[in-house]
């Protein structure tokens, strides 16, 4: 079932929703509303030109990773030996976003627009958002990821690769972070092949949500 949203603050229960996860559309991207989405395992997720109302998602199999269960290949692990590139965090929020808006704007289905990149700019402005960016020397940025940080959780939402393996090498230092201050969860929302091959793995919606609410 497909609930419309109005301009109050609120979403429904989310085990109503439709197989695929798509359970409510309408509402805004406002700061309070994405925080008590992402609270709740639900994340906006739409294709900016051909829909004009917002679509929420949250799908009762959830795809994550584990900090410590992050899988590191022996041509990765080659690969991190060699020094080619250094990561920091938080030192270019707004560049990694729009990387990864730019690289896939013009695909079919493309969701990182306008609307998109103010509404997780503000978050990351307010502190509930945060990036993580690999360099090659001191100024070229050759990959990163960005993500919502909500307590000891991170929910990963776009990463881009100027260069081999650039977006591993950035999942890679945000699970070893996060291992490393007791970090629980990196919510990936969907499986692929690259997830798949670093680590992750399926968990329940209601496990997940425990997971989120763990103090």
């Amino acid at each position: 079932m497909i609930y419309r949203l109005d301009n109050n603050l609120w979403f429904p229960d989310p085990h109503r929703g439709d197989d695929d996860g798509l359970f409510a559309i309408g509402g805004d991207l406002s700061v309070d509303r994405l925080l008590l989405a992402y609270s709740n395992g639900i994340f906006p997720w739409y294709s900016f030109r051909d829909y004009d109302e917002i679509q929420w998602w949250c799908p009762m199999d959830r795809y994550v990773i584990l900090p410590h269960e992050i899988h590191i290949s022996h041509s990765m692990r080659s690969l991190l030996n060699k020094n080619i590139y250094h990561v920091t965090f938080n030192q270019d929020f707004q560049a990694v976003i729009d990387n990864c808006s730019e690289l896939r704007i013009e695909e079919k289905g493309a969701w990182l627009g306008p609307q998109m990149i103010a509404a997780f700019s503000e978050l990351h402005r307010q502190g509930f958002a945060a990036s993580v960016e690999v360099w090659d020397g001191d100024e070229q940025l050759v990959g990163g990821l960005y993500g919502v940080c909500l307590g000891r959780c991170f929910m990963g939402e776009s990463m881009f690769s100027l260069a081999p393996s650039a977006s591993k090498v950035a999942l890679i230092a945000l699970a070893q972070l996060m291992e490393k201050n007791g970090g629980l969860m990196i919510d990936c929302q969907f499986e692929t092949p690259h997830l798949r091959s670093m680590g992750g793995r399926h968990i329940s919606y209601d496990d997940y949500l425990a997971m989120l609410r763990q103090e």
